[in-house]
């Protein structure tokens, strides 16, 4: 099973995405990674490998899409990127799937463009995992689609369900809605007619949940808006961050707060760990028609041997069928609804 990965791609290329290939190609070994993007720059950094795992082969894309180029344009005038060359890839079926730390936008529109969406899919949505109390909620969509309709909103329910059963082994994923309060009236037409559809529909539906919930575990799912998604997922990165930083500082001030400090490192290392999202690797853009795996700009080696894990693992369970044998399903009751 071959993964292309996008070699120039994120803040910290191609060094540390060379890195993380190289490690996942040394731990799976009946798998090949693709680096695809600038060669001469490949095999530098490839070169300071005393020993370069022979399940790494490399594919020559002579243009970089950066993050200051709008998304559209940069893939129809960057033909040769290393985004659009890994989707390429996947689209022509010499890759099984693709892993970018790059622009997340240019990712995506290449992904829709050249892969286009699995049948019965609408639109695809991008699922980001937030760690809870107990585990994992996926949060869908956060920043692929910023114009919802009811029915995809439904979709990424159906998607998620999938995801969150053959990578996070839950079982019965539970799955909410994101809206101002509990009550089944709260919110705006397209929270109000969501609603209806995950009422009446198999999946498991606990009704709407408030953003504080998220981080309680009500929920496994969370479906919502791409711009809404896109903005928690944000105010959530940064207040992670400043909760950290601002107990670090407070805890310096002294010498019994820094005791305390180290006294507490031990229950302070799971939460930073579930607070890390390199341990998750990356997020998928679910409802395409291959594997996509969108990772974060500042993604380290770490966080790309994760992202690839998370490819193999969604091409092995071949969720993408999943996801379509069950929207075939789900298709009667919600042929109506547009």
């Amino acid at each position: 099973m071959k993964v292309a990965v996008d070699a120039m791609g994120g803040d910290k290329a191609p060094h540390e995405v060379i890195k993380g290939s190289v490690l996942a190609a040394q731990q799976f070994r009946d798998s090949e990674i693709l680096l695809v993007g600038d060669e001469k720059a490949i095999q530098r950094e490839l070169a300071s490998y005393s020993t370069v795992p022979k399940n790494i082969t490399t594919h020559h894309a002579s243009q970089v899409i950066s993050m200051e180029d709008p998304a559209t344009y940069s893939i129809r005038q960057k033909t040769n990127s290393s985004i659009t060359r890994s989707v390429e890839l996947v689209a022509s079926g010499e890759a099984a799937a693709v892993v970018s730390a790059g622009h997340t936008g240019a990712t995506v529109a290449a992904s829709t463009l050249h892969l286009r969406t699995l049948k019965e899919v609408r639109r695809p949505g991008i699922a980001a995992p937030f760690p809870t109390r107990n585990g994992v909620c996926l949060v869908i969509d956060v920043g692929a689609n910023i114009a919802c309709k009811p029915i995809h909103l439904f979709q990424y329910g159906v998607m998620s369900t999938i995801f969150s059963k053959y990578i996070f082994g839950v079982k019965d994923p539970r799955v909410g809605l994101l809206n101002i309060g509990e009550e089944d009236a709260k919110g705006n037409d397209l929270a109000k007619e969501t609603f209806a559809l995950l009422s009446h529909s198999q999946l498991t539906f606990v009704g709407n949940v408030e953003g504080r919930e998220i981080f309680d575990g009500k929920a496994d799912i969370v479906v919502c808006e791409g711009f809404v998604g896109n903005v928690m997922l944000k105010f959530a990165e940064g207040l992670a961050a400043g909760l950290l930083s601002t107990i670090k500082t407070e805890a310096m001030k002294s010498f019994w707060t820094k005791l305390g400090l180290f006294l507490c490192k031990p229950a302070f290392a799971p939460l930073k760990a579930k607070m890390d999202f390199t341990e998750y690797g990356g997020v998928p853009l679910l409802g395409v028609n291959g594997v996509c795996i969108i990772c974060h700009g500042r993604s380290d080696s770490k966080a790309i041997y994760n992202a690839i894990r998370v490819a193999l693992q969604l091409s092995k369970n071949k969720v993408n069928d999943q996801i379509v044998s069950e929207l075939e399903k789900a298709n009667a009751p919600t042929a109506s609804v547009t």
